[in-house]
């Protein structure tokens, strides 16, 4: 089989773990029983060895053999239930796929993952194969067929596929691994008809679940449609492209992880960056800077206890400060420090995108604008949600002073460089961030504070960002002291209040990043580039895509400098508007878009559809003004 391209996948979860469903029918990405853990179908990433589940029609028209089956791929409305349907001479029918939520955990569908295969219209026969690959396909496993489906065992996990359905034992070819067998099964439905599969976890010796009848699948379903719209119910949002910014909400609702209130940044690794390229990442963690952009994004249209839950798993996190009193920049989602990288070697990677890393080596990296992000959303979070607690504030008062200390090291920066520290602007923007949002907190809450301290660090920062982080000649912010590279970070300037959105400096910022890459700019086609790779030593070879939560950060500092000045806000507006045409037919974003408009990198990525949140409510509401 070839490789879907990365676009063509829709996700379902139960913010325990999500799957990748792609619009051929195939699940190629499932980790279970959590996020981070290691994947039973991976064949997103090695399309032989990586394992998947997969229900289509068999082809059988007798009048045209080589009819193409039509393909589509939906949302139910106001949900993260997922229809793919399939369009044929013959008939139609359709995969429902979803993961129950809202359940106890002595429910039917607790913890489960459910495809109901429905014909609504003529007949159609379909073809089902499920062929695991425990532990990134490290691991062995055995197969037990039932009468009632199929049980797979391997090291420490056991997976049922329940069904009524009557499976097959089928073995991998031998040049793959001998060691992984599978199911297949071939039905026929009527109009009318359905078949359900039920995937779940279950004990070693404790068989493969019971199957789910056809009406309590639909009761599952109608539970979990009403569960979703229920949750969707509580957004606030109610101006212009509504559709997508609350795809965006139910998007970023399943990253999260239930138990701690963590957010991955994505629910994949090592999508790659480049076609064939290195740059292929592990991104199944929660990044302080991605998850404080996320509480602010979900207080701004209304979802108060997502905010709330996470504002407990950054309270832990300052708990448990290094002995220096920094944070890490990442931890794991149930709260772990050290997640070491690793290659898998055996997997090729998509379409041979090597190599496939496992964990993040930037776990320990020096980054330190994440305080300055940490810092501002506490302080929307007091503003907005609830006051903090002075325990949370007394931590929180040893890292601004850590900042003090440390603002004048060099970094590897918010694009986690590995050719080496820097003093980048956008890390000492951030600090100045966290020492502002520390002393107006103090203020507002009046809690104790070494104001004359911050006060004099921050002005120092802002006072060196001004000299040193100028550009005269381009008339821009640039990278890095002593750089004339642009870096599209710098646009968040004016949207963290440094200075005025219409202030000469970046307006200048602005003008230079809007050029073409040929002409010294960052902006190709209205999509723009996080820098430019051929002036930037990141460590890595290769090119890039331009990177979706830029070009959403572009549109948002348009928008600012626009409230003066409305050929700025019409072409925020037109830049916005050209963007929704780059997600796929889900509304959904990869972290990067390709020169053709594919998507690249990981997928979904919470980062560009936070940016898009916050985007769309700066543009709506200067449009209203």
């Amino acid at each position: 089989m070839a490789y879907l391209p990365i676009e063509d996948h829709g996700i379902i979860g139960n913010m325990y773990t999500t799957a990748l469903v792609g619009l051929d029918g195939t699940i190629d990405w499932f980790c279970f029983p959590h996020h981070d853990s290691p994947s039973v179908f991976g064949a997103v990433l090695d399309d032989d060895k990586g394992g998947r589940f997969r229900i289509a029609p068999v082809q059988s028209s007798v009048f045209n053999p080589y009819q193409e089956i039509t393909r589509k791929q939906l949302y139910w409305p106001g949900t993260n239930v997922l229809v793919t349907r399939f369009l044929t001479p013959e008939g139609v029918g359709e995969v429902i796929d979803f993961m129950p939520v809202g359940l106890s955990d002595d429910q039917i569908g607790y913890h489960s993952l459910i495809r109901q295969v429905k014909v609504v219209r003529g007949e159609m026969k379909f073809a089902l194969s499920c062929c695991p690959a425990f532990n990134y396909g490290r691991d062995r496993h055995s197969l037990d067929i039932t009468p009632k489906g199929a049980c797979f065992h391997g090291p420490g996990l056991s997976l049922g596929l329940a069904t009524e359905i009557p499976l097959e034992a089928v073995s991998p070819a031998p040049e793959h691994n001998p060691d992984q067998p599978g199911v297949q099964a071939s039905f026929s439905l009527r109009a009318g008809e359905s078949a359900v599969f039920v995937l779940q976890g279950t004990e070693n010796d404790g068989g493969c679940g019971l199957p789910i009848a056809p009406d309590q699948a639909t009761a599952l379903f109608e539970h979990t449609v009403n569960y979703w719209r229920r949750w969707l119910g509580q957004c606030t949002y109610r101006g212009r492209w509504r559709e997508i910014v609350e795809r965006s909400a139910l998007m970023l609702k399943l990253l999260t992880f239930e138990p701690t209130g963590a957010i991955v940044a994505a629910p994949t690794c090592s999508l790659p960056e480049e076609m064939g390229g290195e740059r292929n990442w592990d991104y199944r963690y929660t990044w302080i800077r991605d998850s404080a952009f996320t509480l602010y994004g979900l207080l701004r249209i209304g979802f108060t206890e997502e905010a709330a839950q996470f504002m407990n798993w950054i309270e832990q996190r300052c708990g448990e400060l290094n002995p220096d009193g920094s944070l890490q920049i990442m931890y794991g989602i149930d709260g772990r420090h050290e997640l070491p990288e690793a290659v898998l070697d055996q997997w090729e990677g998509y379409r041979g995108s090597r190599p496939v890393h496992l964990g993040n080596g930037a776990y320990d990296q020096l980054q330190l604008d994440i305080y300055g992000e940490l810092m501002d959303s506490v302080y929307l979070y007091d503003k907005y949600g609830s006051p903090i607690s002075y325990d949370l504030w007394t931590n929180l008062r040893r890292l601004i002073n850590w900042v003090c200390d440390n603002w004048q090291q060099t970094d590897e920066g918010i694009w986690e460089v590995r050719g080496g520290q820097r003093h980048f602007i956008y890390s000492k923007l951030m600090c100045w961030v966290a020492l502002d949002r520390g002393l107006r907190l103090a203020q507002k809450r009046s809690f104790p504070a070494d104001r004359d301290r911050w006060l004099t660090a921050r002005d120092a920062i802002y006072e060196e960002i001004m000299t040193q982080g100028w550009n005269e000649e381009r008339q821009a912010f640039v990278q890095s002291y002593g750089s004339d590279a642009l870096d599209a970070s710098n646009l968040i300037m004016s949207l963290v209040l440094f200075l005025s959105p219409t202030d000469p400096r970046i307006l200048g910022t602005l003008d230079a990043t809007g050029r073409s890459p040929q002409e010294g700019g960052l902006l190709s086609n209205n999509l723009v580039y996080r820098y430019n790779v051929a002036e930037t030593d990141d460590g890595l070879s290769g090119e890039e895509g331009t990177f979706n939560m830029c070009t959403f950060w572009f549109v948002e500092a348009l928008t600012r400098a626009g409230k003066q000045d409305s050929q700025r806000l019409e072409q925020a507006r037109l830049m916005f508007e050209g963007m929704l045409g780059y997600a796929n037919h889900l509304g959904l974003y990869a972290e990067e878009t390709g020169a053709s408009g594919e998507a690249l990198g990981n997928f979904p990525q919470a980062f560009t559809h936070l940016s898009l949140i916050s985007a769309a409510w700066n543009l709506d509401r200067a449009l209203n003004d």
